[in-house]
């Protein structure tokens, strides 16, 4: 998609959609959708590019998010913001939402991904957990 002001919101949409069409729980549809909005809204700030990526994939019992960036990814643990930041705490809520999360090359070998992996709860016919 392009990197515009409304990517974060597309994505988000785009996320709501195809996991409704997955049938999973809508804790996993609502943690998905703000580590969607955090990444891309990073993507966004940080990697000064014309396009970012965002890819849903079913690994077992878990949903990996990928957002993919034209830029260098983050690196490290992220630190808390102090109390009177404004901005900081995205990636501090990526890590604690998900079960595990990383930073890889581009698939070109340009640019980065940051992957978060959820945990898939089981849910009922009608999308209600079991």
């Amino acid at each position: 998609m392009p990197a515009v002001g409304s990517a974060a919101a597309e994505a988000r949409r785009l996320v709501r959609i195809q996991l409704t069409e997955w049938h999973t729980s809508g804790e996993t549809r609502d943690n998905a959708q703000l580590i969607v909005s955090e990444l891309v809204t990073n993507a966004l700030r940080h990697t000064g590019g014309h396009f970012i990526g965002c890819e849903l994939r079913l690994l077992g019992g878990a949903l990996r998010v990928a957002v993919s960036g034209e830029g260098c990814g983050p690196t490290g643990t992220p630190e808390l913001p102090d109390d009177d930041d404004e901005g900081g705490r995205g990636l501090v809520l990526v890590v604690a939402l998900s079960s595990s999360w990383g930073v890889r090359p581009g698939e070109s070998g340009f640019g980065h991904v940051v992957w978060a992996d959820l945990p898939l709860r089981p849910v009922g016919p009608i999308g209600l957990p079991d």
